[in-house]
């Protein structure tokens, strides 16, 4: 089974091997990596893994627009897509967590009954406290997350999508496959969740505007769920912030972004079994030509941002009101206010 990860990255140097490594053990066999705009070595590190065969690594071919779409187009005309399986198109901070058999890509559609594609919910990981970036695995460092099946009081949680060769595309989405709803294709289309079970109708014809990426996650997660290390350090949250949205130009990540995902009420340490696996997988990326001193450089550029952020008044007054956040997700707060009266 040919599976090709596609991805979008602006200066996520010290994370890129961790993502790769773990791609790779859930099965994951080629990755297209699109950059733009790097000042921390992504671009070059990406140079050394695409020469020792790893990755493909591209320019992205966006000006101006929006960056993750305008790749997405440009992908269907590479080989590596169009020789794939399965693709699997995510974030470098998003790790699909296979409960399913060895833990691999194989067993999960493979318990989801070879259906055309798998939506699998997003599980939002909170900062816990965390204050200083730490070259390690993120998934050993971040384990608290919001009550799975509700995430800032909505029950209906974003999904990203696994999605088979012969699906009947209109186009990708970053979250999920589109095509017609009405056409003959549709008649025989299997598309589940990360349970097995079928997606929603309004979700599948993409119907409502608020059901395009996301559906109700009670239930979802049986054999799959999407670990999504969103903040991160403190540290890495104002490099974040600095740096912008990879995807998608004028979005701002500010201290709304990091309440909504910052609900420490949930403790998940089930992708740490693996730990002991992936820091191998890491250990034989470093041991490439150039790869192990390119990602030391990119690691100490995120540290010295990082270092100048925090001190700019701007940095420390953004990471002292971080600090402060209420614990509350915005809605429950407000929920709160208003059962609490004035």
């Amino acid at each position: 089974m040919r599976v090709t990860a596609v991805t979008c990255v602006k200066n996520e140097g010290p994370f890129l091997l961790e993502w790769i490594a773990w791609n790779r053990l859930i099965g994951v066999t080629d990755h297209l990596i699109y950059s733009n705009d790097c000042d921390d070595g992504t671009d070059t590190l990406l140079d050394a893994l695409a020469a020792a065969g790893l990755v493909a690594h591209h320019a992205n071919p966006a000006r101006g627009r929006a960056y993750q779409m305008e790749a997405l187009k440009d992908a269907r005309r590479h080989r590596i897509v169009r020789r794939a399986d399965w693709l699997w198109i995510a974030d470098v901070d998003e790790f699909l967590n296979i409960r399913a058999g060895a833990g691999d890509i194989a067993s999960l559609v493979a318990a989801c009954g070879d259906p055309h594609a798998i939506s699998v919910s997003f599980q939002f990981f909170a900062n816990g406290g965390v204050e200083r970036f730490v070259d390690a695995p993120v998934i050993g460092q971040f384990d608290r997350s919001h009550n799975p099946d509700i995430w800032c009081g909505d029950t209906a949680i974003e999904v990203k999508s696994l999605v088979r060769a012969d699906f009947p595309f209109g186009y990708l989405g970053a979250h999920r496959p589109f095509h017609d709803p009405d056409g003959p294709a549709d008649r025989s289309l299997v598309w589940t969740d990360g349970s097995g079970r079928k997606v929603p109708r309004a979700f599948r014809r993409h119907a409502r505007k608020r059901r395009i990426r996301a559906f109700p996650a009670q239930g979802a997660r049986v054999h799959a769920t999407l670990n999504h290390y969103a903040l991160r350090s403190l540290e890495s949250y104002l490099v974040k912030t600095d740096r912008g949205d990879v995807n998608r130009e004028n979005r701002a990540f500010d201290d709304t972004y990091w309440r909504e995902r910052n609900d420490a009420a949930w403790t998940d340490r089930s992708i740490q079994a693996r730990l002991p696996a992936l820091e191998a997988a890491i250990a034989e990326l470093k041991a490439l030509p150039d790869v192990a001193r390119l990602h030391d450089a990119a690691v100490a550029a995120h540290r010295a941002k990082a270092a100048r952020l925090m001190a700019a008044p701007a940095g420390r007054a953004m990471a002292e009101a971080l600090r402060r956040a209420d614990p509350l997700p915005p809605a429950e707060a407000a929920l709160r206010a208003e059962l609490e009266g004035p």
